[in-house]
């Protein structure tokens, strides 16, 4: 008599259980490894852009093998280009930046304590910001810069090794989906997100360069110190949407202080009127045609995955709803529910290619 060996019934309620635990550890192990997901998810981001620029050397006539590395020159160069822009042409004006930081928070604190109303707004605000993920990586990143350096090294590494042969990472993500339709409406998927994200990548580009020279050149007109450093921080703010401009406003608005209400108001004016060009103009033009995401839902969802993922979350937040919304079309509006969506036409970095 074998009373321990479990019944048809059982053996169905034990395996049960068992991908349920499956299941629960999987999340477990995903939330525990949040930081590591995002700093993936980068790597990715930085790959797409390698390939892109080696894209752009093999319509010069660059056999694919050397393009590719020419690409990974290419950003290792724009890399250092930048350090030393921020370390040593504008190390002065970047100190002065940093130094108006903590009299500008003293500033708007004062300004809040002679009304109620802004008083309450501004310790709501702090209160919020204080006990959010955003605020403590922030303090870490501070405390210490090591962890940040290496952060941004393993990226970079990371994107180095998955732009020289993507073939092999789309290769093995493909193999875990079942054959047949669901394979190939997963491949479509990632084409698609593929295309996407570099022709928003190049949107980004052109609205970060917009948006620096515009700053930088009307910060100057203005008579507003460290025009040059301002609008490079502006531009380089542009990444993340909304929420990027608008810090990189606050250290602006210190500096303008201290050169009068004259300079305050020029800074105000400046960065209104940018950002009215690029909302009604410049924005729409370029990036209209490549996805429309409302900017509602553009503002809380980069919010939400600041609060997720933490500093590191919250600038890879505007590319990782894009990657969102494209899976979201291509998956569930086309392949689920038949929605008529065509698939984005494939260019050459939209799929994996032998190297010649």
């Amino acid at each position: 008599m074998k009373r321990l060996v479990p019944d048809a019934a059982d053996a169905r309620f034990i395996r049960r259980v068992l991908i349920l635990l499956t299941v629960g550890a999987v999340v477990v192990a995903l939330v525990r490894a949040a930081d590591l997901l995002i700093l993936t998810f980068g790597a990715v981001l930085g790959a797409v852009v390698i390939r892109a620029i080696a894209d752009r050397y093999t319509q010069l006539g660059v056999p694919r093998r050397w393009s590719v590395v020419s690409a990974m020159l290419t950003v290792l160069a724009a890399i250092a280009f930048l350090v030393w822009l921020f370390a040593v042409q504008f190390g002065p004006q970047v100190e002065a930046l940093v130094r108006s930081i903590p009299q500008l928070v003293t500033r708007m604190k004062v300004w809040a304590q002679e009304s109620p109303v802004a008083a309450k707004l501004y310790d709501a605000a702090e209160a919020a910001f204080a006990g959010s993920r955003v605020a403590r990586d922030a303090s870490g990143f501070a405390l210490g810069s090591f962890e940040l350096f290496l952060n941004a090294l393993l990226l970079l590494v990371g994107a180095l090794f998955m732009a020289a042969d993507p073939g092999v990472y789309l290769r093995g993500l493909l193999l875990l989906v079942p054959k047949g339709d669901t394979r190939d409406a997963v491949a479509d998927a990632l084409a698609d997100v593929g295309t996407t994200l570099r022709l928003w990548l190049r949107t980004q580009l052109i609205l970060m360069t917009s948006m620096g020279l515009l700053v930088g050149l009307g910060l100057w007109i203005a008579g507003v110190p460290s025009p040059a450093a301002l609008g490079l921080l502006a531009g380089l703010s542009e990444f993340i949407p909304y929420v990027g401009p608008t810090a990189a406003m606050l250290p602006a608005l210190g500096l303008a202080a201290t050169g009068g209400p004259g300079a305050l108001i020029g800074c105000l004016l400046v960065f209104a009127g940018v950002r009215i060009v690029q909302t009604n103009f410049l924005t729409p033009f370029v990036q209209s045609r490549v996805i429309a995401i409302p900017p509602a839902v553009t503002l809380f969802a980069i919010i939400g995955i600041g609060f997720v993922f933490g500093l590191f979350g919250l600038f890879f937040s505007a590319a990782l709803l894009v990657v969102i919304f494209t899976l979201v079309r291509s998956l569930y509006l086309r392949e689920v529910l038949g929605e008529e969506i065509e698939p984005r036409p494939y260019d050459s970095t939209s799929r994996s290619e032998p190297d010649a």
